[in-house]
């Protein structure tokens, strides 16, 4: 997979939101491995952009593991200072799932309660109502309850 190619305008935009990061993946003395580039891959999955810190001394592997690592994962190479590398790639959208059993979730709702002398204006409550409560007629909020099963031994006693 090539690496992202950006405008230097899009380079500037990302080098300013990574100032504050810090470094989520560590590459170690063995260098680039399968482990690292699986972890960076990961971290590109969830963060988008991110810095990768790289605790050897010599600048030009540096460089060469910025530019494998860039290549390899389809990232865009944005910033490289020091020991610090800076790499972006757009997050991949996030996948729905619809859970059949989900139950109703919490919902308001508005409540008028008149008072008992004449010609005042209703006093709008809202209330909410979560999946396992039923509102009564008089606006209390209640528990619903299950039906209670009856066991097959009480059934027969009866």
């Amino acid at each position: 997979m090539p690496a992202i190619q950006l405008t230097i305008a899009q380079r500037k935009e990302h080098r300013a939101e990574a100032h504050h990061l810090k470094p989520v993946v560590m590459i170690g003395n063995d260098g680039l491995t399968p482990a690292v580039k699986k972890e960076t891959d990961a971290a590109l999955n969830a963060h988008g952009l991110i810095k990768v810190r790289v605790q050897g001394d010599d600048r030009d592997a540096r460089e060469a593991m910025y530019q494998q690592l860039a290549d390899e994962l389809g990232a865009a190479p944005i910033q490289h200072i020091g020991k610090l590398l800076v790499l972006w790639r757009p997050r991949p959208p996030k996948v729905k799932t619809v859970d059949e059993d989900r139950m109703a979730g919490p919902r308001d709702v508005k409540v008028l309660k008149y008072s008992k002398m004449a010609g005042q204006r209703p006093e709008v409550k809202t209330l909410r109502v979560l999946g396992n409560q039923r509102l009564t007629p008089g606006g209390q909020v209640k528990r619903a309850k299950p039906p209670r099963q009856k066991s097959i031994k009480k059934g027969r006693q009866t």
